[in-house]
């Protein structure tokens, strides 16, 4: 039996681009916004996700050259690590996920705090200056939040995709509330994830670089 569908690659993107386009209207965005959306839309099949999305108004000119400089990006989930883009990354820029790593499953045990929040205590040395990347746990971005308050390095911007029933929305609702003076990019409400952070970081590495960037 022959199954009729789309088999060129090429083609499965482009008419994806394009229904998206015919059904969304995206003029309205800020100039790098509209990039993040589109790849957001496309990433989650959900056009109806547009009025949730949230941004602080520096965090395009600040990712450019916070990615231009080879900041290092961390983030709570694996598959946001493998998923990222490295070709659009500098040399420089140093992936880290701890959540796997035995100090943060026996700084959970000790403090009686689940692993993804342990494992945000792992980025102290690498923070400052860093892109945070939360795509999946929103005790990770709570901690985060924590940290900041008690003086930890400050991290260049924050893209905040936690997803679930219990603190999701309330995580996103006190970034949005007070960033902490950082640039960020975030979908309110339950939904996020690993795919959608991942979208959204591979949609600002792929703008191009500031004028005074070359």
């Amino acid at each position: 039996m022959v199954l009729h569908y789309t088999r060129d690659p090429d083609r499965i993107f482009r008419d994806s681009i394009a229904r998206i386009r015919a059904e969304v209207d995206l003029s309205q965005l800020p100039a790098g916004i509209d990039e993040v959306a589109l790849r957001l839309i496309h990433a989650s099949g959900e056009t109806a996700l547009l009025p949730d999305l949230a941004w602080s108004d520096d965090l395009v000119p600040v990712m450019r050259r916070a990615l231009g400089e080879g900041a290092a990006i961390l983030t709570d989930a694996d598959m946001v690590a493998h998923g990222l883009i490295r070709s659009r990354l500098k040399p420089a820029s140093e992936v880290y996920c701890f959540l796997n790593d035995p100090e943060a499953a026996a700084i959970g045990r000790a403090g009686n705090i689940a692993r993804p929040a342990a494992a945000v205590d792992l980025w102290l040395p690498h923070l400052g200056n860093a892109i945070v990347v939360i795509g999946a746990a929103p005790v990770a971005l709570f901690r985060l939040l924590e940290l900041l308050d008690d003086g930890a390095p400050r991290p260049a911007a924050i893209l905040a995709f936690p997803v679930g029933f219990v603190d999701a929305v309330e995580a996103k609702q006190e970034l949005a509330r007070d960033s902490r003076n950082i640039p960020y990019l975030l979908l309110h409400g339950r939904r996020g994830g690993g795919a959608m952070a991942v979208a959204a970081l591979n949609a600002l590495s792929g703008l191009p670089p500031l004028a005074d960037e070359g």
